[in-house]
């Protein structure tokens, strides 16, 4: 399907590059772009001698869709219906990205999201139609069909319903983090703007997928993680065990983030950076090989989406080190100082430093505790050492003739459950 760019800027020049990146992901090809600076037309978002042109260039071109970069409401999109051929469309970004989010849509909990996000993009634009259809004026409203007073309610009911849903989705994963954690995993999230290299730095990190004994707790794991160049490949969640020497570690990749979005949007997804919300620990992936300016904005993008329910320390990685020289590099480093202190350097296409990203990830998670445990020789001893074994680290075990030493490093909850099973154990008649 061909369609036509439009962007306007209040000043200075407009930069279409995300929006055309995000319309070629939504499968358009780009038949015509539209720009213009000035401030914003009430009634059309752009100048009306610009939409007349704009019109031209559909009837033109037979473009079947024209795309804003500029947020429309709902009086502006059928005002630019009116000038266009009756035949095309008229969305703007957030409704493009909702497009490209239902193409991606393969999990029950994503095509839920997916859905909570386009009724809460619609139900503004139903509450306008009704707001007009009570006051008599222009019925069937932006091409929505015949005013129906029910149709508000009915998206609030929808709205309703798919929160309870996500909600019950939300609550198994929890669960699950928190039987991962009690495994003996440390939860490492990876966070950034789409594009950033992320899945590549994954398919780097990652180990294989065998996960012996605590295999069961994972039904999520993936036997591939794409890494393709071009916006959201995928739109759940993907995790994978990391290749880390000392700890098991398990790290997850989300969506990336992009500019702009509404806050409505962001929490439709609310679901999916839960992952990056309640980890252990989250690396804030950049791709450095980007000018200093839009390496900043996209931080800030980054921040505002984590800092407001993000509970774990965070570690920004300046991937792609390989497209970059070291002054470079130093230079954009130190120009990013107040947002990214103390960032490590890497390339997952070329595996540089990971080595020195793994030493980083193991020394910013949670401290493990050095345990010794003197385990009474009883009936059920050897099923707590088997259980130490599956949820630490065990340096040594010392068998007498009643009674196990064991000395491990794990978690504190872990150390905390294995003191209580030793707890049990002593309290047992002796064998």
């Amino acid at each position: 399907m061909k369609a036509i760019i439009v962007k306007r800027v209040d000043s200075g020049t407009p930069d279409t590059e995300e929006i055309r990146d995000l319309a070629r992901a939504a499968g358009y090809e780009i038949a015509g772009e539209f720009t213009q600076s000035r401030t914003e037309d009430p009634a059309l978002q752009v100048g009306e001698g610009k939409a007349d042109e704009i019109g031209v260039a559909v009837a033109e071109t037979g473009a079947e869709v024209v795309i804003f970069d500029n947020e429309l409401g709902p009086y502006q999109t059928y005002n630019l219906g009116q000038k266009f051929p009756e035949d095309a469309k008229v969305i703007d970004r957030f409704r493009l990205i909702l497009e490209i989010f239902g193409q991606r849509a393969q999990t029950r909990k994503a095509q839920l999201q997916v859905e909570l996000a386009e009724l809460r993009y619609e139900l503004p634009r139903a509450e306008a139609k009704t707001s007009l259809a009570k006051r008599d004026e222009r019925p069937g409203f932006m091409g929505l069909g015949e005013y129906d007073e029910s149709r508000e309610q009915d998206i609030k009911d929808q709205i309703s319903r798919i929160k309870d849903e996500l909600d019950s989705i939300a609550r198994t994963e929890a669960d699950r983090r928190d039987r991962r954690r009690e495994s003996g995993f440390d939860l490492v999230a990876m966070a950034g703007y789409t594009n950033a290299g992320k899945s590549t730095l994954m398919q780097s990190l990652a180990a294989d997928l065998e996960l012996g004994e605590n295999e069961e707790l994972h039904p999520d794991l993936d036997t591939t993680a794409e890494a393709q160049d071009r916006l959201f490949t995928t739109l759940g969640t993907t995790t994978r065990k990391m290749d880390m020497e000392r700890r098991d570690v398990l790290l997850t990749d989300t969506v990336g983030f992009i500019s702009d979005l509404p806050h409505w949007l962001v929490e439709s997804f609310k679901s999916t950076l839960d992952a990056v919300y309640y980890a252990d620990l989250v690396l804030l992936v950049v791709d450095v090989s980007e000018p200093i300016e839009e390496i900043r904005e996209k931080l800030i993008t980054s921040h505002d989406t984590l800092y407001e329910r993000n509970e774990a320390p965070i570690v920004t990685v300046l991937n792609k080190i390989d497209a970059v020289s070291d002054d470079e590099l130093a230079e954009k480093a130190e120009a990013l100082s107040a947002l990214a202190p103390n960032p490590i350097a890497v390339s997952g296409k070329e595996q540089l430093n990971l080595d020195g990203l793994r030493t980083r990830i193991d020394d910013e998670l949670p401290d493990w505790e050095r345990e010794k445990l003197v385990l009474p020789m009883t009936e059920d001893t050897m099923s707590v050492v088997s259980w130490v074994h599956d949820h630490a680290r065990v340096n040594d075990v010392t068998y007498a003739d009643d009674e196990v030493v064991v000395d491990f490093e794990a978690r504190p909850a872990i150390v905390e459950q294995s003191r209580a099973k030793a707890g049990e154990l002593a309290s047992a008649p002796s064998a």
